[in-house]
C-alpha cells in the first residue's frame, strides 16, 4: 500500500494506491477517512508518504486540472474496494457529468431498473455514496437530496458546495 499527499484549495488530500491503481482519495478529517487502509498504515499517516508512482502522478494531474476549474478528459486508473452494491453506485456516480447533479432517488431508480425490481432504497444509495473511498474523482459531491438540498458529504457541506461551484453546477 502506498500513500501520498496532495495540497488542494480545500485542504490536504490523501491518496492511496496498491501500486497500480488508485484505491483511496480522502480529504483530511473526512468521515471514513482512510477506511480501506490497514490500521498500521493509518497510524503512520502522514509519515509514510510517497508520490513517485505513475498512478499518483496521473491523479495529481487530474486534480490540478480539476482544481483549475476545468474538466479533466481522463480518469486515473481506479480500484475502489467495496461490496457489489457499493461498486454499482460508484460506477453510476462516475457517469454523472461534470457540472451536473443527480439525486439519491434517481440513482436508486436506475439501480432498480438495472436489477428489474420495483424499488430500491435511496437511503441504501446514500450509505454507498457516503462510503465512497475515492472522493472527488468518483464525484459523490454531485449527488444531492430530492428537493435540491446539499445533503450529506463526508468532508462537510462547505466542501461539497465549493466543488459544485467550481464546476458551475446549477442547483
Amino acid at each position: 500500500m502506498y500513500i501520498c499527499l496532495y495540497h488542494s484549495p480545500i485542504g490536504r488530500i490523501f491518496l492511496a494506491s496498491n501500486g497500480d491503481f488508485l484505491t483511496g482519495l480522502w480529504l483530511e478529517g473526512q468521515n471514513y477517512f482512510a477506511s480501506n487502509l490497514p490500521a498500521y498504515e493509518k497510524n503512520k499517516l502522514p509519515y509514510s508518504l510517497q508520490n513517485n508512482l505513475p498512478v499518483f502522478k496521473q491523479a495529481f494531474n487530474w486534480l490540478d486540472i480539476y482544481f483549475s476549474g476545468n474538466e479533466p478528459d481522463f480518469t486515473p486508473k481506479l480500484n475502489p474496494q467495496g461490496s457489489p452494491f457499493r461498486k454499482t453506485v460508484w460506477d453510476i456516480m462516475l457517469k454523472i457529468p461534470y457540472g451536473k447533479t443527480t439525486t439519491y432517488g434517481q440513482i436508486a431508480q436506475q439501480i432498480a431498473k438495472q436489477k428489474g425490481i420495483k424499488n430500491m432504497s435511496a437511503q441504501a444509495v446514500g450509505g454507498a455514496v457516503g462510503h465512497n473511498p475515492i472522493s472527488i474523482i468518483i464525484p459523490c459531491h454531485r449527488v444531492i437530496g430530492a428537493n435540491g438540498n446539499l445533503t450529506g458529504y463526508a468532508s462537510g457541506l462547505d466542501k461539497k458546495c465549493y466543488l459544485l461551484k467550481l464546476e458551475k453546477a446549477i442547483l
